[in-house]
């Protein structure tokens, strides 16, 4: 299952940044069960929304050139803030290294003015084809719908 937990992409820089924001809403169907008398965002969650900030960096640095951009490491996690119902988390990323399968980044992430989490991550990133060459349609069809996502989340200046 995929959900998005990203819902504006506020600045990119392709190569080296991006800012997105998660504004949490009550309607968070997990509400409901974390935690009853004290809604707040689960951590992993907060990780999943810097994971999937730093994909879409990648995506868009690479003008889509992998079909999967997935977490596979997390160093120097830390938590601060909680996310509660009618605030906004703002997740900053830097990227800070690249070589041909993985990109790492310095995250943090911001409830107003005050740290909600931070982290180091190291993304890896690859087409199916590499693994099944009869993948590539799947492929295309996966960057298609990311390609459209893009556009509901980022609205590039003209400037």
């Amino acid at each position: 299952m995929y959900f998005s937990l990203i819902d504006k992409i506020e600045s990119l820089e392709p190569g080296k940044s991006i800012v997105a924001t998660k504004s949490l809403s009550m309607a968070e169907e997990y509400l409901r069960d974390h935690f009853p008398n004290f809604p707040v965002m689960p951590g992993v969650l907060m990780l999943e929304a810097m994971t999937q900030s730093a994909a879409w960096l990648i995506r868009i640095s690479e003008d889509f050139a992998h079909s999967i951009v997935v977490l596979q490491e997390t160093q120097n996690m830390r938590f601060g803030r909680f996310v509660q119902p009618g605030q906004t988390l703002t997740l900053s990323l830097q990227q800070i290294r690249q070589d041909e399968r993985t990109t790492t980044f310095q995250a943090k992430g911001m409830v107003e003015d005050q740290t909600s989490l931070r982290a180091q991550l190291t993304l890896a990133r690859y087409n199916l084809k590499d693994r099944d060459p009869g993948m590539a349609r799947t492929d295309e069809d996966v960057i298609k719908v990311l390609r459209q996502q893009l556009r509901l989340l980022w609205k590039p200046s003209t400037v």
